[in-house]
């Protein structure tokens, strides 16, 4: 493998993303650490007793199968691919980088929830919306359909697009599909529930770790972005500094925080979940109300996002790959 190899499959897998959106109908890494994740819990669950202890450690052990596996089988089989052949490699290595990205996934996921609400169609715009997120849709209004649909695309604009390319940036591809192996653990085994209080907290942790760095970079590249979009560029940074560390995570509400600002609306706030509201603090002032075209203006942050995030990506990876050859 050379390095440069990397740096021409993050430029390509950033353009398939955009083109394409994600490759529906091919194997999948985020699938792939789904499937391995379901079956290393049913595997070391029997194995350990359900203490706290026990699932704390049977917990652990899944993140360093899932960690490992995930990092490794791209890094040896993009090894052998080179090996064989360099169009091969490069075509597997783009591939792969391109189901790391999500920016296109993001836009095409909340357009029928912005589709549904300009035409009139509440009842579509909460089915289109239970889509994307976990909330009770059935008791939002259009308002609240609205605000979730814009609060989805910001907050996923770090976990979807920038943390892929921070990592992929400093690692390669192994280390995008190290960060999805993470990401996809959070979403899958880190709840706050009896089953996953203890099981899934080394996975809570450590995604609060790879997220650290660039969720705040994905904040400030959402701040830059209101700038070039047009949008309420001062008003992102003041939104950004003062609630970007509202959230019970520590690295959710960074870019909802400062498309909040940039849009000049209040997002967040009480949400319900299975039949039970919780009390999250709003993000961003009140300025004007809502409405559906701010599901576009989130799109076009995203995007502008999106583009400074794999400037920078592009400039350390070719940083890197100067330094260790």
């Amino acid at each position: 493998m050379n390095g440069w190899h990397s740096l021409i499959a993050l430029c390509a897998g950033f353009a398939l993303d955009l083109v394409f959106g994600d490759p529906h109908g091919f194997p999948h890494v985020v699938r792939f650490a789904g499937w391995l994740i379901a079956a290393a819990e049913k595997k070391l669950r029997p194995l350990f007793p359900a203490t706290k202890s026990g699932e704390h450690f049977s917990g652990a052990l899944l993140v360093l199968i899932v960690t490992t596996v995930c990092t490794a089988v791209p890094l040896l089989a993009l090894r052998a691919l080179y090996a064989l052949s360099f169009p091969a490699g490069v075509a597997i290595e783009s591939f792969l980088c391109y189901q790391l990205l999500a920016a296109r996934s993001l836009r095409d996921e909340s357009l029928p929830v912005y589709t549904a609400l300009k035409s009139g169609d509440l009842q579509g715009a909460r089915r289109a919306l239970s889509m994307i997120v976990g909330r009770d849709t059935e008791v939002l209004d259009a308002t609240g359909v609205t605000k979730a649909a814009v609060e989805t695309v910001a907050e996923n604009a770090s976990d979807g697009e920038v943390a892929p390319l921070f990592w992929i940036a400093l690692f390669g591809v192994p280390g995008g599909c190290f960060y999805k192996a993470v990401n996809t653990m959070d979403s899958m085994i880190a709840y706050k529930n009896a089953r996953y209080r203890h099981f899934g907290t080394c996975a809570a942790v450590l995604d609060d770790i790879v997220n650290f760095v660039p969720a705040r970079l994905a904040g400030l590249l959402m701040v830059a972005a209101a700038g070039l979009c047009g949008y309420d560029r001062r008003g992102a940074w003041r939104v950004f500094r003062r609630d970007r560390l509202r959230h019970e995570s520590p690295n959710s509400a960074h870019t909802e925080a400062a498309c909040a600002g940039a849009l000049r609306v209040q997002l967040a706030g009480p949400a319900q979940y299975e039949g039970r509201v919780e009390d999250k603090p709003f993000l961003g002032d009140p300025l004007r109300p809502v409405e559906p075209e701010d599901i576009k203006r989130a799109h076009r942050l995203l995007f502008a996002a999106s583009g400074l995030a794999f400037c920078l990506a592009v400039l350390a990876r070719a940083a890197i790959v100067c330094l260790v050859q």
